[in-house]
């Protein structure tokens, strides 16, 4: 079983949009919600901890179980942003390499918390060597580790974006599993599309217009002229509502 859907857990818990926004996919917390505090522990001793210590740990030979823990916060707190691990390694207080990371965030996506998303390229091997793009897999991996409350973080418009972009990406990625679909991003310079769906020889750009200060539709357009993808989808203001794209299954866009 996969994370739960915004339209699962609105039909379960009568939720709004902010609600799944910042709380996320788990059902076992729709009760603690009414408590941030309560709610947040929740998640980070019931859920996080007990996903990194026994579903991982017992399971996997981990050497650095330290650097680990580390890389899954400060992953998370990177969601929806492009970093390399060179300047990972810059700010973890473990040593480690770029293999060590590269190994770890995959245990990590393979557990479903935390996935590097690869940049199209248009080849196999400079897709596999980019910098990943982060994007948690819950967001309430992001808001239970993060100094915002519900109403605080819907103050802040950068931070609130980030959640609706991740929202976005984690929506595209439950359907790339098991499947020959690919969610990857794509940036060239300073122009930058959110994410790329492809589907064999087949490419959906999606960008998603959520209110963040960066946000420009210009690596849209210039994607689209470069790559002519088969769909082009845009989420949010003059396009597809958030509310919309969330409630409808993620296969439906691709077909």
């Amino acid at each position: 079983l996969y994370h739960w859907s915004y339209k699962e857990m609105k039909e379960a818990f009568g939720w709004d949009l902010d609600m799944y926004i910042y709380f996320g996919g788990y059902p076992g917390s729709a009760k603690l919600i009414n408590n941030d505090e309560r709610w947040a522990n929740y998640i980070r001793d019931s859920l996080i901890e007990t996903t990194i210590s026994r579903d991982i740990f017992l399971l996997t030979r981990i050497d650095k179980q330290s650097l680990f823990r580390q890389l899954f916060k400060l992953g998370t707190s990177y969601s929806c942003q492009i970093v390399s691990y060179q300047k990972l390694l810059g700010q973890l207080h473990d040593a480690g390499n770029t293999t060590t990371l590269a190994h770890y965030l995959q245990l990590l996506s393979y557990a479903g918390m935390l996935t590097g998303l690869q940049k199209y390229s248009g080849s196999e091997i400079r897709q596999r060597s980019s910098i990943p793009k982060f994007l948690s897999l819950n967001n309430a991996l992001i808001t239970s580790q993060s100094q915002y409350n519900f109403k605080e973080a819907k103050l802040n418009t950068d931070f609130w974006g980030r959640l609706i972009e991740n929202a976005i990406g984690s929506h595209l990625y439950s359907a790339t599993i098991g499947t020959k679909l690919k969610l990857m991003y794509w940036r060239e310079g300073s122009y930058e599309v959110d994410f790329i769906l492809q589907n064999g020889s087949n490419l959906i750009a999606i960008e998603v217009k959520s209110g963040r200060l960066r946000e420009s539709i210009r690596g849209f357009d210039m994607f689209c002229k470069q790559y002519n993808p088969k769909r082009k989808l845009l989420i949010g203001p003059d396009g597809t509502s958030i509310e919309e794209f969330l409630l409808t299954s993620a296969n439906e866009w691709y077909n």
